[in-house]
């Protein structure tokens, strides 16, 4: 029986496909590093960084236990929390951004906003037409999660448009966006407006913008950031989601 020896030269050739291969791998882990070590904006009305409370005391306690998606983000890099984006000073040190049922912006914020992205900045939001969880504070009060979000400005400079259909059934259920499984509720759609570079995933749930040297990942829903649910599920998600945004190419 013959035995067929392996040549001098496909060994090199195996070699050399094994070691490109090692080189990515190391290059890929040391991105990650790289990008942990970097800081995350967190622009959100959700109760994610302080308590939802009205008593000033359980506001600051140490007492309090953190919302399970703030460690998360915070595994992603130190938080840096923002309230007015059209402060230049706030947006220029910071490549990476979660956005989480956002007030509306203003005009100077849409402005700063699009701009830091199409030079390079990269965003994971959350844009939600009807949030389902339950507040503390009553419909009008300031200190409420944004019911609504308002973002039809920044949205169609980027190509997209959210939608909401009104006959949906109330429950959450399992939608897919960007690869993974989510919890949504009375989620929106997006669609794609003239000349838009995204690429929808989900039937709509969410959408991957290229915008100028920046990245936006966008989905139409907030319920992944709901306490009472919270578990393995939401955190995988929430973790999947912020390495897709931040450090995948």
């Amino acid at each position: 029986m013959a035995i067929r020896t392996i040549s001098r030269r496909s060994v090199l050739a195996i070699g050399a496909v094994l070691a490109a291969l090692a080189a990515a791998l190391v290059w890929q882990n040391s991105v990650r590093r790289a990008s942990l070590r970097e800081p995350v904006g967190l622009f959100t009305t959700l109760p994610i960084l302080w308590a939802e409370s009205g008593d000033v005391g359980d506001l600051v306690s140490s007492r309090a236990e953190p919302h399970w998606a703030r460690n998360v983000i915070g595994k992603a890099g130190p938080i840096v929390p923002l309230d007015d984006l059209a402060q230049p000073d706030r947006l220029a040190p910071l490549q990476r951004i979660v956005m989480a049922q956002p007030r509306p912006l203003s005009p100077s914020e849409n402005v700063a906003l699009d701009r830091w992205v199409r030079g390079g900045g990269r965003l994971l939001l959350f844009a939600d037409p009807m949030l389902t969880e339950d507040s503390a504070f009553a419909l009008g009060d300031p200190r409420r999660p944004q019911t609504s979000v308002l973002l039809s400005p920044i949205l169609g400079r980027w190509g997209l448009e959210l939608h909401y259909d009104e006959r949906q059934p109330f429950g959450e259920h399992t939608g897919e966006a960007l690869g993974i499984a989510v919890p949504v509720n009375l989620a929106g759609r997006f669609a794609l407006g003239p000349g838009s570079a995204c690429v929808l995933s989900g039937g709509g749930l969410a959408a991957d913008c290229p915008i100028g040297k920046g990245r936006v990942l966008v989905l139409a829903d907030a319920a992944l950031f709901e306490r009472d649910g919270a578990g393995t599920a939401r955190v995988e998600a929430l973790d999947h989601l912020l390495e897709t945004a931040f450090v995948r190419p």
